[in-house]
């Protein structure tokens, strides 16, 4: 976390003495009702909001500061309920979705609502946070929280929050995806830099998906280049798996300027001298990442290739060597399909090397078939023939079903858009699939029967 800048100390400032001087502050205060707080709300909280956009764009780890400022009294509890929002959904979840470590972010921000004189109006607007939040947390915690309060009004709601449904997983997932829907339109993601690696260790994980939003956004990164530069200098990390999988992040998706590119390459050699299972460790990483919603384009190995020093005898040159080839012809080209067959045939056919290089292969044509209209079906069947020369190589059962998946897809896209089962385009689609299909022994002759058989349509009784 860093501290707040002047520049936005004085914005919030100057927010928070207009409010205190509105007439809409002075008529809520007459006459203590929710209609007027919601106008106080509408005049004013544009106005954070608009530099709390600017915070998150371009300083994002000032955001807890700014939170922070926002509790104080002189705000009058605006812009809490989205904040408490937030820190709620900031926090990282284990697989029975229940935090990995306490939200203490969320603890100050709740106990500044049930303090707040404006409690009243403000438990209309936070409780799906504070239920989710609850539901999150262990019940200690919660109850530590409960044992701060004396207003006996407020620990009444709390504990109203405190949902029975939630103890089951599948509800407290279906809840968390729910309201985590709200946001997703929304910039409030931060993240701490560890300085050790007992920190690095727990907020690995949110670094990791702060890093990725902001790469998939495109958004102003400046104000990380030094914590990133701090970070690739600290030896003691270099031994980590979490630093490892955060250098590969790093690598794919960050354009670093010339003077942390050079330190990033300086830090990788001396990982892959001094790490005794760098290769099982960065592949597995790889694999992961390769295996996740996040797409590692050509692009992205182009840039982490200009960062590996090439000349160093391992199996990350190895690899890298293959994909510069394959990137810079195109997979299609025949120099590209001798490299993957060259790079292939060196490894046992079930190595995580070959996995890594199927996945990448297979990369290329998701985003081919995920950017086919049904007009250009022509250009499958010609990607078809290098479809063909990849499944020769790799002879992987999953491979196969993935590209399966893939065309069957598309080719169920095409009979929806080509309706006229006599037509040349229709008669094309089917005379190819069945050959091809049946030739890579992806569906039998009765499978492809009932995949172009006239589905009738059920008589109407009258």
């Amino acid at each position: 976390m860093e501290k707040l800048t002047d520049k936005y100390i004085k914005q919030l400032d100057e927010i928070a003495e207009a409010i205190q001087n509105s007439e809409e502050l002075a008529a809520y205060i007459e006459e203590e009702e929710e209609e007027q707080y919601n106008e106080l709300r509408e005049k004013f909280e544009p106005y954070i909001q608009e530099v709390y956009q600017e915070v998150a764009a371009t300083d994002p780890l000032q955001i807890v500061s700014l939170e922070k400022k926002l509790l104080d009294e002189k705000f009058e509890g605006l812009y809490l309920s989205r904040v408490i929002g937030y820190a709620v959904l900031r926090g990282e979840v284990n697989e029975d979705f229940k935090y990995i470590r306490p939200q203490n972010h969320f603890k100050d921000i709740l106990l500044a609502v049930a303090n707040s004189s404006n409690f009243d109006v403000l438990k209309n607007r936070v409780g799906q946070a504070v239920q989710l939040g609850f539901a999150l947390s262990s019940d200690i915690w919660i109850t530590n929280i409960m044992n701060t309060i004396k207003n006996k009004r407020v620990i009444y709601f709390l504990e109203s929050q405190k949902l029975e449904k939630y103890r089951d997983v599948r509800n407290r997932r279906t809840g968390n995806v729910k309201f985590a829907k709200q946001f997703e339109s929304l910039n409030y993601y931060t993240a701490e830099f560890p300085k050790t690696v007992g920190r690095l260790k727990i907020l690995a994980p949110s670094l990791k998906s702060f890093l990725f939003y902001r790469s998939e956004h495109k958004l102003n990164n400046e104000s990380l280049y030094a914590h990133i530069k701090q970070l690739l200098e600290n030896d003691a990390f270099y031994s980590q798996k979490e630093f490892i999988e955060l250098m590969l992040l790093i690598g794919l998706y960050y354009d670093l300027p010339e003077d942390i590119q050079e330190v990033y390459k300086k830090t990788l050699n001396k990982v892959r001298s001094t790490h005794q299972d760098f290769d099982e460790a960065f592949f597995s990483l790889l694999e992961e990442m390769q295996d996740s919603k996040h797409v590692i384009s050509a692009e992205n190995q182009k840039r982490f290739s200009e960062l590996v020093d090439k000349t160093k005898k391992d199996e990350l040159s190895k690899y890298i060597k293959t994909l510069d080839i394959i990137n810079a012809n195109g997979y299609e080209d025949e120099s590209a399909i001798d490299a993957a067959r060259d790079y292939y045939y060196q490894h046992a056919g079930l190595s995580i090397q070959n996995r890594c290089l199927r996945n990448a292969i297979f990369a290329n044509f998701r985003r081919v078939f995920n950017n086919l209209i049904p007009s250009e079906y022509s250009e499958y069947f010609e990607l078809n023939k290098t479809i063909v020369n990849y499944i020769n190589i790799f002879s992987n059962q999953k491979f196969n079903q993935d590209v399966k998946d893939l065309s069957l897809t598309y080719i169920k896209k095409l009979l929806r858009f080509y309706t006229d089962k006599r037509g040349r385009d229709y008669q094309d689609i089917k005379k190819f699939v069945t050959t091809t299909f049946l030739d890579l022994g992806f569906m039998k002759e009765k499978e492809l029967k009932e995949l172009f058989k006239t589905k009738r349509k059920k008589k109407v009784v009258e």
